[in-house]
């Protein structure tokens, strides 16, 4: 049964209890999260700018590549400089409305993550099953069109939520057990009926959030099968390796997201709950700079020009 709102005192700020009582490990963890963000972001501006300076890198697939670490950097600041924050100084409070801005980036920014990995998995489907098309139909103008309409989708959608977020009331209780805001927790806290905006959020991630995922399962389905047909060994490792790297981060992405928002919780996985959040915020944009710039020839190519570049120039 809903609160009756009209007996109850608007909430204002809200107390975000993060990972519970760890009062004797909060220096520990800010050091620990400190250092991963730092790396996270190095890797990922590092990948921008590479793409960016060397023309042999121009291409669709590091173009969409320099979008995804772009979008990563931006990802990871919604959420874990607070984060950092509240482990140094143990203040975990969050006014409503900061809140509400928090969840409308990391929500906008995850729905973009879910159509540029769809983006880059199309890329990868034109480059492998139809080689001979493939500059034809993923031209300067494709390229723009899908990474921009991703940014634009993820954005779009999440104002709609967002704005119908900010009409409910919040009188009470004002905290919420997880380290950023959320939906569901966020919800749980309304004393409105929900019930239609929850409605919303389902229809919305049917339309926005599962299309994507379709879209790159089906990439992928037939990039496998175009692999398997491949004759010789060395061509077949050569097919692939060209989107493991990819794969690698996108099974990572949506099996976190699988398990966090889609699985049923019983009492093990709720425990686990902000644990598999940590990867999908925090480890998924850690890996990707790594998997890309270890995995590629390309990158690590112009990666030691730059170095060589600022070497000679010192």
């Amino acid at each position: 049964m809903d609160k009756d709102p009209t007996n109850q005192t608007a909430v204002k700020e809200l107390i975000l209890l993060g990972f519970g009582d760890i009062c004797g490990f909060q220096i520990l963890l800010f050091f620990v999260f400190l250092v991963i963000y730092v790396i996270t972001m190095a890797g990922n501006l590092l990948i921008v700018v590479l793409v960016a300076a060397h023309r042999h890198l121009h291409t669709p697939m590091y173009f969409l590549l320099g979008n995804l670490s772009c979008l990563e950097t931006c990802y990871i600041s919604t959420i874990w400089p607070r984060m950092l924050d509240s482990f140094l100084t143990g203040n975990c409070s969050m006014l409503l409305y900061s809140c509400f801005t928090q969840l409308y980036f990391f929500g906008g920014l995850a729905t973009a993550e879910c159509y540029l990995l769809a983006a880059m998995s199309y890329d990868r489907y034109l480059a492998i099953c139809k080689p001979l098309h493939y500059a034809t139909l993923m031209d300067v103008r494709s390229c723009l069109l899908l990474a921009s309409g991703s940014w634009v989708i993820g954005f779009m959608v999440n104002s709609v939520t967002t704005y119908f977020m900010t009409h409910l009331v919040f009188c009470g209780p004002n905290k919420i057990d997880h380290f950023f805001c959320d939906f569901t927790p966020l919800l749980q806290l309304s004393c409105s009926n929900t019930l239609n905006i929850q409605l919303l959020i389902f229809i919305l991630s049917a339309l926005f959030g599962l299309l994507p995922f379709l879209l790159t399962l089906v990439s992928y389905g037939y990039i496998i099968e175009t692999i398997l047909r491949i004759p010789s060994s060395v061509g077949r490792k050569k097919a692939f390796s060209t989107c493991s790297s990819h794969l690698i981060v996108v099974t990572l992405f949506y099996g976190t997201i699988v398990i966090v928002y889609v699985v049923p919780k019983n009492n093990t996985l709720r425990e686990l709950n902000k644990v598999f959040s940590v990867f999908y915020t925090l480890l998924t944009p850690l890996v990707n700079p790594f998997v890309y710039s270890l995995r590629n020839k390309d990158i690590k190519q112009a990666l030691n020009k730059t170095v060589r570049h600022f070497v000679g120039s010192s």
